[in-house]
C-alpha cells in the first residue's frame, strides 16, 4: 500500500466519507505497515490536540512586551486560520507524496504555535504575567505521573506579590483530563515525549524511546522464583505427576531480552515452554481420543551415561472451516501504561490480524478497561469487519488499571452471548499492571476460578518491557482454563493469533494431567526438566476436582525426562541423605529390593476431560528403553534437547551438565529438519546472539 496516498492521511484523521472509508480501512488491515502509519498519526494528532485545546480553554495570560503575537495566534481567530491552513496542507497532494516526513513535522509545528505559551515556557524557562506574577515551568524532566505510564510537567507557581485592585490570581496547574475507558480523550498534561516532539518532529519510535529509557528506571516486572526439579529417587519416588503446559510466553519473552542486547533474568526462562513453542511431528491420533500419546528414549547428550525421554502428546487437527462458531470478548487494557508502540498499538494490529478471520458464524465484543471498564463493541457477528475494525481503531490509552471489573464485564458478555458446543472465550490482553480495584494476585485468581465454572476459556496476551507482570498472567491463563502468550512483535502475534488459531482458540482436552511410574528395577533416578509450577501431587492425579492444563486442536506437548539407569556412574540423588527409618509404618517397602521384573522402563499414564465434561478418562502407555544412541535419534528429539539445554544454560543450571552454546548449536542444526515456517532457524540465530552476549 503506498503510504504516500494523501487518503491514508485522510482516513487517518477520520476526514473520509462512505464508502471511501471503509475501502480504506480494509486495505489498512491488510498492510501492517499502513496500520502502524495510521496508528502514529492517530496517536499524535490526539495527543497534541487534546493537549492544545486545554491550553486554549484556559484564561489567556497577558503577556509581557514583544509577545503579543504569540497571544494572537493563541486566540480563537488564530484557531480558525490555522484549520484553513491545515486543510490547505491535507489537499495538496503533491506535499503529501513528496514529502510526508516534512509534512508532517510542518503539522506538528503549527499546532505548537497555538499552544506558544507552554512551549515558549518550556524553552526560555519562565513567562511574565501581569502584575509581576511569574509562572515557572521547570526543565524538561520526567516524574512519576498521577496518570499512569505518562510523564507530566507539573507547574511551579510562585506567590503572588502584595495584592492590589488590579491583581489577577496567579494560574493554577490543572489537573489532568484523564481519558474514558481509552476510548475518548487522553490525558492533557505537557508529556515529556510530547515536548521533545514539538522540539523536533520524531517518529513514535523515537518519541517513545525517552518514556521507556525513564521508565526502565522504575522497572516492575515481576517473575515468580524457579526452584529447578531435582533428582528423585526412583525407589521412594516412583511417581512423577504433573501438569501439561502449552504456554509459549517464556520464549518469545527471553528472545526479546537477547535481540535487545541483554540475556533474560533466570526465572524469566521456563524451559518447558521454550520447548512447546515449537512444534513436532508427531502422528495424529487415530483410536478417536483427543490426541495421540507418544514416548522415546535415547542416550542424554550432556550427561552421556543417563537417557533421555521423551513423551510427546499430539492434538487432533481440526480443519479451519470445520471449527465450529465462535465467541469472543476482547479484554483490551487501554491504561497509560499501554502506550507505548509495542503496546496498545501492538495489541490493536494483533487483533486486527484475527478478526480478519472470522467469519459470519463467529462473535465478537470488545471490552477496554483503565479507571473502570467499558463496553467498546458490543457483540457483533465477524461478518461486520469494518465495525469492528473501526472499533479497534478509536482505542486510545490513558488511566489507571482496573483489571478486575474489566473481568468482570468480559465475562459477563461472553456468558451472555454463550454458543453451546461452539468457542466461547476471553482474550485479555495487558501488560498485567492491574493497580485500581483488585489488584491482589491471589484475589485475582480467585475471581478466575469463578469463572472458568462458566465454560468460558481465557487467553492471555502479554505485552510490553518494563512494566510486565509476567507471574500474574501466567496465573490467570493457568486458573482461566487458557494459555499465555508474550507478544515481542507482530510476527508473534501472526503465529498465535493465526497460524495456530485453532489450537490457541479451540480446547479439545482438559484438565490433562500426567503420571509417569518408573520402574526402580530399571531406574536409579528421574529428573522432569521444567514444569516446576505446573507439579501435582501424587493424589492429586485421580482427583478430577483439581485443575490442570488444556490442549488445543493441533497442538503438540512435550515433556523430557533425564533418567539414570541402575548402575550408572554418576547418580545425583544418591548424594541425598535419606529419611530416617518410619516407626509407625509397617507396609514400608524394603529400599533394597526392587517390586519388579519387568523390561519396562517406565509406564506412562494420563488423565483429561472433554472440554465441556466433568469426568476425567485414562490413557496408558508403557515404554522400553532399547539402548538408542542419541546420534541415532529422531531429529525432533534433538531439537527438543537442544532447547531444553538452551534454557538450563540460560538459568545457569547445576543440571545442564557438558552442554555448551557451542553443542546447542550442534543439535540445533541436526534437528533442524524441513522447518517450514523458519522458527527452528530463528532458534539458531538466537543461540549464536546469547553466545556473543555472554562472551560480551
Amino acid at each position: 500500500m503506498n503510504l504516500n496516498d494523501p487518503k491514508l492521511t485522510a482516513y487517518a484523521l477520520d476526514e473520509l466519507d462512505e464508502p471511501e472509508r471503509s475501502a480504506m480501512s480494509r486495505a489498512v488491515a491488510e498492510s501492517a505497515e499502513a496500520q502502524r502509519f495510521v496508528d502514529e498519526i492517530r496517536g499524535l494528532a490526539s495527543a497534541l490536540k487534546s493537549e492544545f485545546a486545554a491550553e486554549i480553554e484556559k484564561e489567556p495570560p497577558v503577556l509581557s512586551s514583544g509577545s503579543e503575537s504569540a497571544l494572537e495566534l493563541a486566540q480563537p481567530s488564530g484557531r480558525t486560520e490555522l484549520s484553513r491552513t491545515l486543510t490547505d496542507i491535507h489537499d495538496d497532494a503533491w506535499f503529501w507524496s513528496i514529502a510526508r516526513p516534512l509534512a508532517i513535522a510542518a503539522v506538528l509545528a503549527l499546532l505548537a504555535v497555538v499552544s506558544g505559551v507552554a512551549v515558549f515556557s518550556l524553552r526560555r524557562g519562565n513567562v511574565q504575567l501581569a502584575q509581576g506574577e511569574l509562572v515557572r515551568l521547570p526543565a524538561i524532566s520526567s516524574k512519576p505521573a498521577d496518570v499512569e505510564g505518562e510523564f507530566q510537567m507539573p507547574m511551579e507557581v510562585s506567590p503572588p506579590p502584595a495584592t492590589t485592585s488590579s491583581s489577577k490570581p496567579p494560574l493554577a496547574a490543572g489537573a489532568p483530563a484523564k481519558a474514558v475507558n481509552g476510548v475518548a480523550t487522553k490525558s492533557s498534561s505537557l508529556g515529556y515525549a510530547l515536548n521533545k516532539t514539538l522540539a523536533h518532529p520524531v517518529s513514535p519510535e523515537e518519541a517513545f524511546r525517552d518514556i521507556r529509557q525513564r521508565a526502565s528506571e522504575f522497572n516492575t516486572t515481576t517473575y515468580d522464583h524457579i526452584g529447578e526439579n531435582p533428582f528423585l529417587d526412583a525407589k521412594s519416588n516412583p511417581l512423577s505427576t504433573f501438569s501439561i503446559d502449552v504456554d509459549t510466553a517464556s520464549y518469545s519473552n527471553l528472545r526479546r531480552f537477547i535481540n535487545t542486547g541483554s540475556l533474560p533474568p533466570k526465572d524469566a526462562v521456563r524451559v518447558e515452554e521454550m520447548i512447546n513453542y515449537f512444534t513436532y511431528d508427531y502422528s495424529q491420533p487415530s483410536d478417536g481420543r483427543p490426541f495421540a500419546v507418544h514416548l522415546d528414549v535415547a542416550s542424554c547428550p550432556w550427561e552421556t551415561s543417563h537417557r533421555l525421554v521423551r513423551i510427546g502428546l499430539k492434538g487432533k487437527e481440526i480443519a479451519t472451516d470445520k471449527r465450529g462458531p465462535s465467541n469472543l470478548v476482547f479484554l483490551l487494557d487501554v491504561s497509560g501504561s499501554m502506550m507505548p508502540p509495542e503496546r496498545l498499538p501492538l495489541v490493536k494490529q494483533a487483533m486486527r490480524l484475527l478478526v480478519e478471520k472470522l467469519t459470519e458464524n463467529d462473535r465478537v465484543a470488545i471490552v477496554v478497561y483503565a479507571g473502570g471498564p467499558g463496553l467498546a463493541l458490543p457483540s457483533t457477528t465477524g461478518d461486520h469487519k469494518e465495525q469492528i475494525l473501526e472499533a479497534l481503531e478509536n482505542l486510545q490509552a490513558g488511566g489507571s488499571t482496573n483489571g478486575a471489573e474489566g473481568i468482570q464485564l468480559a465475562y459477563q458478555i461472553a456468558a451472555d452471548n454463550f454458543i453451546k458446543g461452539g468457542v466461547n472465550r476471553v482474550i485479555l490482553a495487558t501488560d498485567g499492571d492491574f493497580n485500581v480495584g483488585v489488584t491482589n494476585q491471589g484475589d485475582l485468581i480467585r475471581l478466575i476460578e469463578e469463572k472458568a465454572k462458566s465454560g468460558v476459556f481465557l487467553s492471555v496476551l502479554g505485552v510490553g518491557t518494563d512494566n510486565l507482570k509476567d507471574s500474574t498472567m501466567q496465573k490467570l491463563a493457568d486458573k482461566g482454563n487458557g494459555n499465555y502468550a508474550f507478544l515481542d512483535s507482530l510476527d508473534e502475534a501472526r503465529k498465535v493469533l493465526v497460524q495456530q488459531m485453532n489450537g490457541t482458540l479451540v480446547t479439545i482436552a482438559k484438565d490433562v494431567k500426567i503420571q509417569v511410574e518408573f520402574n526402580p528395577a530399571r531406574v536409579a533416578s528421574y529428573r522432569l526438566i521444567g514444569y516446576e509450577k505446573r507439579m501435582l501431587r501424587k493424589e492429586d492425579f485421580n482427583n478430577d476436582k483439581v485443575d490442570a492444563g488444556e490442549i488445543g486442536a493441533g497442538r503438540t506437548v512435550t515433556a523430557l525426562y533425564e533418567v539414570v539407569p541402575v548402575g550408572a556412574l554418576s547418580n545425583p540423588a544418591a548424594s541425598v541423605p535419606p529419611v530416617d527409618p518410619l516407626k509407625y509404618s509397617s507396609d514400608e517397602r524394603s529400599a533394597s529390593t526392587p517390586s519388579t521384573s519387568s523390561n519396562a522402563m517406565l509406564t506412562v499414564k494420563l488423565r483429561y476431560k472433554k472440554p465441556d465434561g466433568d469426568k476425567s478418562e485414562l490413557v496408558e502407555r508403557a515404554v522400553t528403553d532399547a539402548g538408542g544412541n542419541f546420534g541415532n535419534a529422531p531429529v525432533d528429539l534433538k531439537f527438543a534437547a537442544a532447547v531444553a539445554e538452551f534454557g538450563m544454560i540460560l538459568r545457569d543450571s547445576e543440571y545442564k551438565g557438558n552442554g555448551t552454546f557451542a553443542a546447542v548449536l550442534e543439535w540445533a542444526q541436526e534437528g533442524k529438519g524441513s522447518d517450514a515456517t523458519g522458527y527452528r532457524a530463528g532458534f539458531i540465530e538466537l543461540v549464536r546472539k546469547a553466545q556473543a552476549l555472554k562472551k560480551g
